[in-house]
């Protein structure tokens, strides 16, 4: 099991044996991999924070009940309670740790000092930048991903293993190519190899669910003969396996890893492709947050004296609070309705202060995003459906584009559909319990049956495929740019005085309040016009 309980605190992360877990109280989890999820299964009853991609993925394939997933946004800050009176809180960030769909570091900040936990990821200089690290806080512990720590261990960057595996592939232009992977990772990978190669990417129904989750290019199938790149379990790569493929097709395999795996096939490839920090990567980021110490994550593999010279002094045992310490050692394990309830009125923090970024490098990068966007549109456009003429043409006309529509201001895409359907599209952490709100909120895309319209079929009009709540659920035209509904709100909030509002903490709480301070204005307006 990858994963810690945080001393004098009572914070456990990837951490699922409540026998061994103590006083621990709050669990996190990094990730979907399976050494970080140990012991995690349906019977789970206490509540569990992860990113909202990891939310989907654990209630998926793991059956963890919905009312104890707790969906927080990577980026931004979250309190939450230390006891049981709401008289010590915590600050819980979350922020990408590049290493698979939905894995996260966080950031926690309280009496105990400031913890970085980076669970398993892959160290990029964009990571330094993150506006929780970025303000020159002082971490005391950092929790670090020591899977490849080790000089002798030399890795490529991902890119230039991603080249290596491209150069491989265009080595054996006539074959079929197996690519063994884990259940969770790599999917940009797989993306990449698709548009440079011109070619359908075959994958499992589960895995096809998942990369529709990420909204990466329409390069992905679950028909096995559309295209040469196959994504397999990595288990199944092996000697019998490689004979029995090549005794139909021209087949070769390929292991993007870092891990030593005995070669038992000549046609079997391994790449050093990792989703963990090298060696040199980890030593430029311990050096840049100069913590007051290193725990190495992975427990049989110590960091030994490697990051010495870049700690900083001043490390000191932190005093657990009364109220803390009576909540660790309560013998209940699972939360008090009061706790619970302060878990819930618990607001996000205010940010300190104001963080500018480079007005060149922001210009630099969305000038990038546009062209490496464009470029991408331009190689998928026609070569695949040519090959597989079935699928949907998302570049036609039956398709509109996304226009905000919630009251929330989120986005929901508005497609037109074949007849008698329509789409449900709901934001990713919809389907778990807000912490601003206590509302349970739904997850999409769900297809629903929408009912026969008279005439419809004779007069060939398509049905909206549009947000269950949407305004325009019901309209067979194409949407506006912003619903009626919607279209004054933001002068409603410039015409409201601020001491009409009150501490709701959320979008969706504010437009409310909004809304019934003009409800009474609206009726005498409408009064006098009669």
């Amino acid at each position: 099991m990858n994963g810690a309980l945080i001393p004098h605190t009572p914070i456990a992360v990837d951490f699922w044996s409540l026998r061994r877990a103590g006083s621990a109280r709050l669990f996190f989890l990094s990730h979907m991999h399976s050494d970080h999820t140990v012991g995690l299964s349906s019977t789970w009853a206490r509540p569990l924070y992860c990113s909202p991609i990891t939310a989907h993925l654990v209630h998926r394939q793991l059956q963890v009940s919905k009312r104890w997933i707790r969906a927080l946004e990577v980026g931004e800050s979250h309190v939450l309670p230390l006891d049981e009176i709401g008289r010590e809180t915590m600050t819980v960030t979350l922020m990408d740790a590049n290493h698979c769909p939905g894995s996260v570091m966080f950031l926690f900040e309280g009496y105990f000092g400031t913890i970085l936990y980076t669970g398993d990821f892959r160290y990029t200089p964009s990571m330094l930048k993150e506006p929780a690290l970025k303000l020159g806080k002082q971490i005391h512990t950092l929790y670090l991903d020591n899977t490849n720590c080790n000089p002798a261990r030399v890795l490529p960057s991902r890119q230039e293993a991603a080249r290596q595996i491209v150069e491989l592939i265009r080595k054996h232009p006539q074959h079929n190519i197996k690519i063994g992977l884990y259940s969770l990772g790599k999917e940009s990978l797989l993306e990449q190899l698709a548009l440079e190669f011109r070619t359908w990417v075959v994958l499992s129904p589960q895995r096809l669910e998942l990369v529709q989750l990420l909204g990466l290019a329409n390069v992905f199938t679950v028909e096995e003969k559309a295209g040469r790149i196959h994504a397999v379990d990595h288990m199944e790569i092996c000697r019998a396996a490689v004979l029995h493929w090549n005794q139909t097709h021209p087949t070769i395999a390929i292991l993007p890893t870092s891990r030593k795996i005995h070669r038992s096939h000549p046609d079997i490839h391994i790449i050093p492709y990792s989703d963990h920090s090298s060696f040199s990567e980890l030593q430029t980021f311990v050096a840049a947050l100069k913590p007051c110490q290193v725990v190495p994550i992975v427990s049989q593999q110590p960091c030994r004296d490697y990051f010495q010279d870049s700690l900083s002094p001043g490390l000191s045992m932190p005093l657990i609070p009364n109220s803390v310490q009576q909540y660790m050692n309560s013998s209940s394990r699972k939360p008090s309705f009061l706790w619970l309830l302060l878990e819930r009125r618990l607001k996000r923090p205010r940010t300190q202060g104001v963080v500018f970024d480079s007005f060149q490098e922001t210009a630099d990068q969305s000038q990038a995003d546009r062209d490496s966007k464009k470029a991408r549109n331009e190689n998928l456009s026609g070569e695949l459906e040519k090959q597989k003429p079935s699928f949907l043409d998302l570049s036609s006309k039956e398709w509109v584009g996304a226009v905000p529509i919630s009251e929330s201001q989120k986005m929901v895409t508005v497609l037109t559909a074949p007849l008698n359907f329509s789409m449900h599209l709901r934001s990713t952490d919809e389907e778990f319990l807000s912490l601003e709100t206590g509302e349970d909120m739904g997850v999409g895309p769900h297809l629903v049956p929408k009912g026969d319209h008279a005439g419809s079929a004779a007069s060939g009009n398509q049905s909206t495929w549009v947000g269950q709540d949407s305004p325009l659920s019901h309209s067979s035209k194409a949407a506006p740019l912003l619903a009626p509904k919607f279209r004054g709100l933001a002068l409603k909030y410039l015409l409201t005085p601020v001491n009409f509002f009150q501490a709701q903490f959320s979008c969706r709480g504010f437009d409310q309040q909004v809304e019934r301070y003009h409800k009474p204005l609206l009726k005498y307006r409408e009064l006098n016009a009669e």
